[in-house]
């Protein structure tokens, strides 16, 4: 098993989020509630971190019925005021306004990238009615690998847990006592019906993570990691700018 000291991990970062939040002059942190190992383990902590000062917020948006049911499971758990935001009908309005103006329809990814765009645009909606920042819940390897949404759940203020690869997540969940039924639950973006991480990235986590940390896999694991990671360069960098001066 992968070692991680949840004890002190746990410390190290409630006090970087107290940190980043206190340098921004906000008040707390908003949390966008998946029903993910992800996503449980990002709220867990920031209840330790702002015991007063956090709201996660439920978005379901043609969604699997479990993933919120899951979301109310560890918003319960960690007694964090939740509010449910049904994004449904306005992915479904402006998906359809977009059609009628093209009159072509985007491939599938595109389509469902607009689900967590429309996400990251709920949370900060919350984000400025409290003064919070938006804690985002993304792990190493998806940032390593670029498997996120760009501006979508890639669209956050702070990464708590942007340093720890995936396995090392769940051995953080474990220590943080997240409900075992998200901790062992299939990884998925819920993009689409029956979607999953692994299906995606036609790679295991354990396959991943043990690349990116060890170097180590068969040549297919290293090549799919080299190429997501060579796509996915621009997501991590904020927009290029030319680099020339102007001239009179």
């Amino acid at each position: 098993m992968t070692c991680v000291n949840g004890d002190q991990e746990t410390a190290k970062i409630v006090s970087w989020m107290k940190e980043k939040v206190a340098g921004a002059g906000a008040k707390g942190v908003v949390v966008g509630l998946s029903g993910g190992i992800d996503s449980s383990v990002v709220a867990a902590i920031s209840k330790k971190a702002f015991p007063e000062s956090v709201v996660g917020i439920i978005m379901p948006c043609c969604s699997n019925p479990t993933d919120a049911e899951h979301g109310q499971l560890v918003a319960a758990t960690f007694n964090i005021p939740t509010y449910t935001v049904d994004l449904t009908e306005t992915f479904f309005s402006l998906h359809q306004s977009i059609i009628s103006v093209t009159q072509k329809e985007a491939n599938q990814l595109t389509v469902a990238n607009m689900k967590p765009r429309l996400r990251m645009t709920t949370l900060y909606y919350f984000a400025g009615l409290f003064n919070y920042l938006v804690a985002g819940t993304g792990n190493k390897s998806e940032i390593e690998t670029g498997y996120y949404t760009k501006y979508g759940d890639g669209g956050v203020d702070m990464e708590p847990i942007g340093h720890l690869l995936k396995t090392e997540v769940r051995v953080l969940a474990e220590y943080l006592e997240v409900p075992m039924d998200i901790i062992h639950k299939q990884p998925t973006a819920g993009l689409w019906e029956a979607q999953t991480d692994e299906q995606e990235m036609g790679i295991s986590y354990a396959e991943l993570d043990c690349c990116l940390k060890e170097g180590e896999g068969s040549e297919k694991v290293k090549s799919r990691v080299k190429e997501m990671q060579r796509i996915s360069e621009h997501k991590r960098h904020m927009p290029p700018v030319p680099s020339w001066k102007v001239t009179e």
